[in-house]
């Protein structure tokens, strides 16, 4: 009887063991969610756009990676780590330009594998040049001479893009470039200079929230020219996970977009694609 007892006693250590061990091997996961599209960062004005639930992504990947995954939104990592919202970086999902600026920023290295297709199938994203309807200009060439608001450096289509179309057509760009943090900012000055000659240049994602939301009155702005495609929403590990963690995570997102559930909630058609697939297709 002692010796059972015994036993028992060791089998109790053991479990206790056991059960700390897993128990610190599932420290949660922390994933930071800068989509613009997501429902905390964006608005719902439009039915069934821009509210993704990113929520539903991270209650799939803690079933399949068996470890809890938190979820953390914010438009920025830099803000968010100045505000000690982030304790690690495991994944990042946001604009391929924006997580590539603020991961330099905070020392961050991270690495992209995917891509989000929106509802239409595509991964990419374009600026658009806004002038106000009335305006006299018909193509992007007749902006010189213009107060053009262009967007943060960090946004590739609203910055690196437009300028380069902006040389491209010969448009001539003041050194000191006039930045409007958000697409309403740009778009509410070209709207408030009345008849001063003024362009905005603005993500295609944020049109339809320009006038769903009531920033703008639907006709105040028209479209005169668009940049090139750039990514959009992407994928980012950290390069500080250990390999075989980081197999699982990307296995896990790349596999997301077979259960219709999560297809629903981000609003996409086939969910997460591999970088080397999109850069295909744009080849074809």
């Amino acid at each position: 009887m002692k010796s059972l007892s015994t036993a028992l006693a060791i089998l109790c250590l053991i479990g206790l063991v056991v059960t700390s061990s897993i128990m610190a091997a599932e420290k949660p996961l922390t994933m930071v969610v800068m989509d613009p599209l997501a429902a905390p960062l964006s608005c719902p004005c439009v039915e069934g756009y821009a509210q993704r639930k990113y929520e539903l992504l991270g209650n799939y990947l803690t079933k399949r990676i068996g470890r809890p995954v938190q979820v953390v939104f914010s438009e920025s990592l830099v803000l968010a780590k100045s505000e000690n919202k982030l304790q690690t970086i495991d994944i990042v999902i946001g604009k391929d330009s924006v997580v590539r600026f603020d991961a330099d920023v905070i020392q961050q290295p991270v690495r992209a594998f995917a891509r989000l297709t929106g509802k239409d199938g595509l991964t990419t994203q374009y600026g658009m040049i806004l002038v106000r309807h009335d305006d006299s200009a018909q193509k992007i060439s007749d902006l010189n001479g213009y107060r053009i608001f262009f967007g943060p450096a960090a946004a590739d289509e609203k910055h690196k893009a437009a300028l380069e179309l902006f040389k491209k057509n010969g448009v001539s760009i003041s050194e000191k470039l006039e930045i409007s943090e958000a697409c309403s900012d740009g778009a509410c000055q070209v709207v408030d200079l009345g008849a001063g000659k003024a362009a905005a240049v603005i993500s295609s994602y944020a049109a339809p929230l320009l006038e769903g939301c009531g920033t703008i009155k639907k006709g105040d702005l028209r479209v005169i020219a668009q940049t090139e495609s750039v990514p959009f929403v992407t994928a980012f590990v950290s390069e500080s996970l250990n390999g075989e963690l980081s197999e699982i995570i990307e296995q896990a997102i790349l596999e997301a977009g077979q259960t219709p559930e999560i297809l629903i909630a981000l609003e996409s058609l086939m969910g997460f694609v591999k970088i080397e697939q999109t850069e295909q297709v744009k080849k074809n």
